[in-house]
């Protein structure tokens, strides 16, 4: 597991922080910079093809077991899409280097999904801890090699004047690293689990074209619908949510249409979609909705209040080395340690309990942050507070996989995972885009502080929960 983490982990930061780096020194406008982190939109949609993952038997690797083919096609198709994105020099063709950078968060998305399903059909809900923990610790050295590794090795290289040969070797070297995640997955055994494929192959996929489609109509509705609130926070948000609500229902009625029109088979609608839901709601009853909100609220504070830390510390003082040195080395070996001891406090404690102290610890180190706020410039501070708060981050990381993988049906383990892990980032991220104006109005301290007081209500509703609907 923590070699298929790092596999999980290598491709993400390669397909944002660094991607930018080199389309920045590359010469690219800015403003064109941006549009690429819409490449993201391939890991907040991966739940609309989870389905096809876990419903369609490929033809090859047929030997490794369903879900290690899979796994092994799309890590040879992730070195395949590094590779074409290393060829091509985005000062001649941006659009190419668009589209291969597209593939590569598509196939890291979907090889995300698959991992994810292994991990949860491996062992017993008792294990996941072990599992889950070391699936993060995997992923974080994953996302500091694809990160901070690729720009050492870009610096060491020369990338301070532009050379489209020293980006190309820092691909290329990435995609070299993607073995270790090939070699993860021949050394492993597939899930003891009886599957049940779907006979209608040439349905999925083309339902699967639907589904990219109507995600490009998103897209595009959502670009074309700009904000005129932008100087009034509140209306400014309320017109965000207004957008989104268009373009989910513009997206929609392209597919009920399709369906209307007989174009598309419905009967693919229902086994890909309504049952996994409809598994979940007869599983937890009333209190599924609950569970849901739990799921949309747990990393609230964290999220919320890490978009704005780097922004912090560099208006605090800290230079930009002591911020990746503090922040992004030693903070992602803090995080790891904090996943590592998550699970193994839900090993010896139980999920919940150990969901309830993740949640506590995310958000009272918001108010370390608070702190650091009122102090003067000190790296003792800064590294106390990094290392504090990565930790908190890294237990409450682990604590809620291990929910998630608990909550989620054995029959529809690839598709309800991805669809939890969706609806987790949603809410966060949207109401992580105003944290900037929150500042502008009550400075960091009081920020910082709010932060940690939206953490309080998921603490109730962890209690409530637990009571209601036991997790071991």
């Amino acid at each position: 597991m923590i070699m298929l983490g790092f596999s999980s982990g290598l491709p993400i930061l390669l397909v944002f922080s660094t991607l930018s780096v080199w389309l920045t020194k590359a010469g690219i406008e800015r403003s064109t910079v941006t549009l690429f982190s819409w490449a993201g939109f391939a890991y907040a949609f991966k739940f609309l093809w989870s389905p096809l993952v876990d419903k369609v038997n490929i033809p090859f690797f047929f030997k490794m077991g369903h879900r290690r083919s899979w796994l092994l096609l799309t890590q040879l198709l992730i070195i395949f899409s590094l590779i074409l994105t290393s060829l091509n020099d985005p000062q001649n063709s941006v659009l190419i280097t668009a589209l291969c950078i597209t593939l590569v968060a598509f196939f890291s998305a979907t090889q995300d999904i698959i991992i994810d399903a292994y991990r949860i059909e491996s062992v017993e809900q008792e294990l996941q801890g072990s599992l889950s923990s070391m699936y993060i610790a995997g992923y974080r050295i994953g996302m500091l090699v694809g990160g901070a590794g690729s720009l050492w090795l870009a610096s060491y290289w020369g990338a301070e004047n532009y050379d489209h040969n020293v980006w190309k070797k820092v691909y290329l070297t990435m995609s070299l690293l993607m073995f270790i995640g090939i070699f993860a997955n021949f050394i492993s055994r597939e899930p003891k689990k009886t599957r049940k494929f779907s006979n209608k192959t040439s349905l999925h996929f083309k339902f699967f074209i639907n589904i990219l489609i109507s995600v490009i109509i998103f897209i595009i509705i959502y670009s074309n619908l700009n904000n005129p609130f932008t100087d009034k926070n509140l209306l400014s948000f309320l017109f965000t949510l207004l957008k989104l609500i268009i373009c989910f229902v513009c997206s929609g009625l392209y597919i009920f249409l399709q369906i209307k029109l007989k174009i598309q088979d419905p009967s693919i609608i229902k086994e890909s979609y309504y049952n996994p839901i409809s598994n979940f709601i007869k599983k937890y009853g009333k209190f599924a909705l609950l569970i849901l909100l739990l799921i949309s609220l747990y990393r609230m504070a964290d999220v919320v209040m890490g978009v704005m830390a780097n922004i912090f510390y560099l208006e605090k003082g800290y230079s930009v080395g002591e911020i990746a040195t503090y922040s992004k080395f030693f903070g992602v070996l803090a995080t790891i340690i904090g996943g590592l001891f998550g699970g193994y406090f839900a090993m010896k404690f139980g999920t919940m309990i150990t969901l309830f102290v993740g949640a506590l610890i995310a958000s009272l180190s918001n108010l370390l942050f608070a702190w650091l706020a009122t102090t003067e410039t000190n790296i003792k501070y800064l590294i106390s507070v990094i290392t504090a708060d990565n930790i908190s981050s890294g237990f409450a990381g682990a604590a809620f996989v291990i929910y998630l993988s608990g909550l989620t049906s054995l029959k529809f383990t690839a598709t309800q995972y991805a669809l939890f892990s969706s609806i987790m980032l949603f809410l966060p991220k949207l109401i992580a885009g105003y944290s900037g104006s929150w500042v502008d109005v009550m400075g960091y301290q009081n920020y910082f502080i709010t932060t940690a007081l939206i953490g309080i209500p998921v603490l109730f509703l962890i209690i409530y929960i637990s009571k209601k609907v036991p997790i071991k």
